[in-house]
């Protein structure tokens, strides 16, 4: 049986549930853990899925949920509470002595990151790392629909300066294809697996989801992305990683490459974002 949290889905990706579905097509044994036993965890059993609620920051709901599992899928939304669930997560997984854990961290997470968010994910890896569980870290771009919810009334406005400022994308259904891939591969795997699927130029990106880019000032974007997302750790995250996304502008960065990760392990080309957009 293969644990997947985040199982519930949510607006920032929904890799967990992405995961779940594509575990079960498979007739993989799967038990989903969600945050609220609600009407989506209802849909889950519906599938075929065992729930369980619970925290991932408390130690008293993760152990149970990890007994007699040997693999599981580790992810945690862009809030408070990264580096308290993956202690709780990493402890218990080692007492339990998982084989291997698949987690989504961030593209550019190390010690030396522009943005508070992808140090506390390079954290989180060492943590998983020292726990002796066969961390796979999944790196992950910008999530398409980190933009399409940015997007409102026609427009992506976005303090990313001109038209031609690039930024590599990822689908979060492209992700948990690659996380599910590497969940049922027997064979060893890197510690670090990158996930892009896509770079493009925000111009290019607003095209594909048929608004108009409009480049606007931090301070306006942070105002209106608080009405947004309802989350200060999220607006903080987004509003130095766009930063950073500007100060690069069109030039050229490693990190900037489409990664075979996505056709290996999960099996198909990756998708583009004018196909995420026609497809939700």
């Amino acid at each position: 049986m293969i644990l997947v949290t985040g199982a519930a889905g949510g607006p920032q990706g929904s890799t967990g549930r992405h995961v779940v579905d594509l575990l079960l097509r498979r007739g993989e044994a799967v038990r989903a853990f969600v945050h609220s036993d609600d009407h989506r965890a209802e849909e889950l059993r519906k599938l075929g899925a065992e729930v369980v609620a619970g925290d991932l920051r408390e130690i008293t709901s993760v152990r149970p949920a990890l007994r007699g599992i040997s693999r599981a899928f580790f992810t945690y939304p862009v809030t408070a509470g990264l580096l308290d669930a993956t202690g709780v997560f990493a402890a218990a997984a080692k007492e339990e002595g998982l084989e291997r854990v698949v987690e989504v961290s961030q593209l550019d997470a190390s010690p030396d990151a522009l943005t508070p968010r992808m140090r506390r994910h390079w954290v989180s890896e060492q943590v998983f790392d020292w726990a002796g569980v066969g961390a796979v870290h999944l790196r992950a771009a910008v999530f398409f629909e980190n933009l399409a919810v940015a997007s409102s009334g026609g427009r992506l406005p976005l303090p990313l300066g001109p038209r031609d400022t690039r930024i590599p994308l990822v689908a979060g259904a492209d992700v948990a294809r690659v996380g599910a891939g590497l969940l049922l591969d027997q064979a060893p795997a890197d510690p670090v697996c990158l996930v892009t699927g896509q770079m493009t130029t925000i111009g290019e990106a607003a095209d594909e989801l048929g608004v108009e880019y409009a480049d606007v000032p931090p301070e306006e974007w942070a105002a209106r992305a608080m009405d947004v997302y309802r989350d200060p750790y999220t607006v903080e995250h987004l509003t130095h990683l766009w930063a950073i996304f500007r100060l690069i502008g069109s030039g050229d960065h490693p990190l900037y490459r489409v990664t075979e990760s996505i056709e290996r392990y999960g099996g198909r080309p990756p998708m583009t974002m004018r196909e995420f957009a026609t497809g939700r």
